[in-house]
């Protein structure tokens, strides 16, 4: 068992430390002892001693993902709690934070507590609940939020359902202030929006398909922005798709209120021309949007508009997505592709690549109230190894996740996640 491992001649890339220099890194005991150059001279590889050498390597803080659907309990042919997570690992992850709209929905202390023992057992990367805001995720009944935040809940949301009443919402983030849990909303007009299976625009036209207007999640966003500052409470958007959008929470964010939001890596990717071909692998929710909303999406980013990005790793099975559009789930995997697909934003100078690592890691933990993985002296060893030149081509069969369905198959990317650590064990190599 080896309990140090020395870093050598990596650079260290943390923004919260204001760190970007070629450095050793040592981490002893679950810790990051020392940081700084020539900190690893001393150690000589042996067994209780590992040294990592890999030139050109980058070293990061572990990313954080806000956003994630780990298909536990209810759908565990899609995925688990221990394939999700080695799927998270793999892709530099070190704590991840899953959605309630499993089967039952996760509106009980009972299911946040199993999810929490589970991966607690597995001993890899670390898990966080996110509880239901209402019962079933129906937009009724408020769940018993003191009880799920004990269990171990860090935010609550009906993901995939919109809490459409403006009564509802208003007492959930009451109750929600009540406990300092954030609410995470699925910004959506479920009227605006029925049928629908593509953005509204051009696209949906030519294709014959029923669109889905951006004002449907604008609406929502506006009127919860106004309610989040009436209230006083934690908001949080998640996947931000509209240039609409953008603007309200630039305008909220002037005026102090308390909220965040999250893009996704392929609403900053990929537009709603993806869909040519009736591709169902480009099938989400929200819809890809039109090249106007994705340089919006892509500038607020930069600017910390949007505060973090989160995978909305979503996966299904063949039989979800090999089917006629109408019929398709919508949703995509992203835990593994996340950092190396974002890392071609930042070569093509679109993305500073130390907002990114932000963006990944920081932003994402202050969101829900994490300690923010960091690289300094005394620090919890959440690293993760980056090979920047690494060039490889994204094959689903390879991936740990148990699904498949991503539109990034076949697809060169650069950069590879080469070692990821959590408190100062190798959990992904």
């Amino acid at each position: 068992m080896t309990h140090t491992l020395v870093f050598r001649g990596v650079r260290a890339i943390d923004p919260e430390s204001a760190l970007d220099a070629v450095v050793d890194v040592v981490v002893e005991g679950g810790r990051v002892t020392r940081v700084g150059r020539g900190a690893g001279k001393d150690f000589v590889a042996g067994e209780r001693v590992r040294v990592v050498e890999l030139e050109g390597a980058w070293l990061l803080p572990g990313l954080v993902d806000i956003h994630a659907h780990l298909r536990e309990p209810g759908a565990e042919g899609k995925e688990d709690v221990a394939s999700g997570l080695r799927a998270a690992a793999a892709g530099g992850f070190v704590d991840v934070c899953c959605m309630p709209n499993t089967r039952p929905v996760n509106d009980s202390r009972v299911v946040t507590e199993m999810l929490v023992s589970k991966a607690r057992a597995l001993g890899g990367v670390r898990l966080h609940p996110i509880g239901a805001i209402t019962m079933g995720q129906k937009g009724v009944e408020l769940t018993e939020m003191a009880d799920l935040k004990d269990a171990g809940a860090v935010a609550v949301s009906d993901d995939g359902r919109c809490v459409t009443s403006s009564h509802v919402m208003r007492r959930a983030l009451e109750y929600a202030a009540t406990f300092d849990l954030p609410l995470i909303q699925h910004a959506e007009d479920h009227a605006l929006t029925e049928g629908a299976q593509m953005h509204e625009g051009t696209m949906s036209t030519r294709l014959g398909l029923r669109g889905w207007p951006r004002v449907a999640e604008d609406v929502i966003v506006a009127r919860d922005l106004l309610l989040a500052e009436y209230v006083g409470a934690r908001y949080h958007v998640a996947h931000v798709s509209t240039a609409g959008s953008v603007r309200l929470l630039r305008e909220a964010k002037a005026r102090g209120v308390a909220v965040t939001a999250e893009v996704t890596p392929h609403h900053l990717l990929l537009t709603d021309q993806a869909l040519l071909g009736y591709d169902t692998a480009c099938k989400v929710n929200p819809p890809l949007r039109e090249p106007e909303d994705v340089e919006a999406l892509r500038r607020a980013l930069t600017d910390g508009t949007i505060d973090c990005v989160a995978t909305d790793h979503a996966p299904h099975g063949v039989l979800d997505k090999h089917v006629e559009m109408a019929e398709a789930a919508p949703g995509m995997i992203g835990l593994e592709l996340c950092l190396p697909l974002l890392l071609g934003l930042v070569r093509q100078g679109v993305l500073p690549l130390g907002r990114l690592v932000e963006a990944l890691t920081s932003a994402p933990a202050r969101v829900v109230g994490l300690e923010p993985p960091r690289l300094r002296d005394g620090a919890r060893a959440d690293l993760v190894l980056v090979d920047p030149r690494a060039r490889w081509t994204i094959d689903p069969a390879r991936l740990r996740t148990k699904s498949r369905n991503t539109p990034f198959a076949g697809k060169e990317v650069e950069g590879r996640v080469a070692m990821t650590v959590c408190e100062g064990r190798v959990v992904h190599e």
